[in-house]
């Protein structure tokens, strides 16, 4: 088994479409209308009439599905941006450095919760990671974060040292 895709409904597609493909990058693979009995049956709604578009990071992976309900239409859950709500909190994004990324999308008018921080301890060996909360147009939590291997991090360092001890010698 593997996650083919991730569904957020949004209110406004181009709003969140300038959000997921214009900040994060992500492009549009897929984009139809969705009508008739079988969306109906598969939602247990009447009169769907819903606008989707998938979106897939560069290198692929997990796709995201945007879907705009034009009808019926849907509301906000007042509790949705909290990090503490329950049920699905989060989607997390990879990026290669969140400080440029936060600072890029802050220049935006991305509204965050907090600046990029560094988790306290090492994740899976010897992998550090750094983060930060972005909220997306319809308040979804969207984490940016970056990864980094602290060993191989040490290993340059003490090969410089060496390398400058070797030479000072």
């Amino acid at each position: 088994m593997r996650i083919n895709h991730i569904n957020i409904v949004v209110s406004n597609m181009e709003r969140s479409l300038n959000f997921y493909e214009g900040l994060l990058g992500l492009r549009r693979v897929f984009e139809t209308d969705l009508t008739g009995e079988w969306i109906e049956s598969v939602t247990a709604q009447r009169k769907v009439n819903a606008h989707c578009v998938f979106l897939q990071p560069e290198g692929g992976g997990c796709r995201i599905e945007l879907l705009e309900y034009r009808n019926p239409k849907g509301g906000l859950v007042p509790n949705n941006s909290l990090a503490n709500t329950i049920g699905v909190r989060h989607l997390a994004f990879e990026v290669d450095d969140v400080q440029a990324t936060f600072e890029q999308m802050v220049a935006k008018g991305t509204p965050f919760l907090s600046e990029p921080v560094e988790v306290p301890f090492s994740l899976m060996g010897n992998v550090r990671k750094r983060l930060c909360y972005a909220v997306d147009p319809d308040g979804v939590i969207v984490e940016i974060a970056d990864y980094r291997n602290v060993e191989a991090e040490t290993d340059g360092a003490t090969a410089s040292a060496a390398a400058e001890t070797t030479t000072a010698a």
